[in-house]
């Protein structure tokens, strides 16, 4: 299996040393955020948010349709700039050093955008030359993660022709490749079988093992509360709520300490335990 030792981050030449922004404990931050603020026209999407996330640690982002999820995600990894505030990713401010914070992070997105006329295995070597991988690590990393995920006999395939499931396993390959300090996940288990989907949970926790920070928004709460050391709830833009799943449950305002995670979840942004059925079936 592929693992990713610890990496020196250096200021880019010709440009500031971003870290001498972050709070003393920047050694241990992999990723923070600071008084984040997006507007869209009359609308707030994310309202002066800050969190931050350690090294090794496995942070789930949670939070209804329209809560600001994937907005903060694309704020953190440079995809959108904040309306205010700021983020950094291993001490690198993302928007004054851009490229720098970019090879330092592996981002899956929701909704992938391939180049289709590409093969699995030219995919994720274009991959590695755009992170400037050295040419002998980009065929060594291709092979072993085409393999661990099963791709390999499809790998000279056209993604064109590829399934939901493999077009999500050959972006989370490319954006393991080049050994990030932080990766970005946004529904990494949609459309996964369930043999792939335990291969990319085994392989996430050999990450983390080794110090990689994972950001990672689901809707699915049993695989977030099985992965994830730490999560956040996040609700029309703000953060309502934070901790560990013990730490959630012995704030939550439900009876008992045995509440999942979807219970915390409904009961922190306010839905109510309610039946609800079609009358057309009764």
């Amino acid at each position: 299996m592929t693992t990713f030792p610890e990496q020196n981050v250096l200021p880019p030449s010709g440009q500031p040393d971003c870290k001498s922004e972050v709070p003393e404990e920047r050694e241990e931050t992999a990723i923070l955020a600071r008084d984040l603020v997006q507007v869209f026209g009359p609308k707030t999407a994310v309202n002066h948010l800050n969190l931050s996330v350690k090294r090794g640690e496995f942070y789930g982002f949670l939070g209804p349709n329209g809560a600001g999820k994937s907005t903060t995600i694309k704020m953190c990894t440079g995809l959108l700039r904040p309306t205010a505030g700021e983020t950094f990713v291993s001490g690198v401010n993302v928007w004054r050093a851009p490229l720098k914070a970019r090879s330092l992070m592996g981002v899956l997105p929701e909704y992938l955008n391939l180049y289709e006329r590409l093969s699995g295995r030219e995919y994720l070597t274009f991959a590695g030359h755009m992170y400037g991988v050295p040419r002998a690590d980009i065929q060594h990393r291709t092979e072993e993660l085409l393999d661990v995920l099963m791709l390999t006999p499809d790998a000279d395939k056209l993604i064109i022709d590829y399934s939901v499931g493999m077009r999500k396993k050959v972006a989370f390959a490319a954006a393991l490749l080049h050994q990030p300090q932080v990766l970005f996940l946004d529904e990494p288990f949609e459309g996964i079988d369930p043999v792939s989907s335990r291969v990319m949970r085994d392989i996430l926790y050999d990450l983390t093992r080794h110090g990689t920070a994972i950001f990672f928004s689901s809707h699915i709460m049993e695989v977030v509360e099985r992965l994830c050391t730490r999560v956040g709830i996040i609700n029309q833009g703000v953060l309502v709520a934070e901790g560990t799943l013990d730490e959630l449950r012995a704030r939550a305002s439900g009876e008992g300490r045995d509440e999942t995670l979807e219970d915390i979840f409904l009961n922190v942004i306010g839905v109510q335990e309610e039946t609800h059925n079609l009358s057309w079936l009764d």
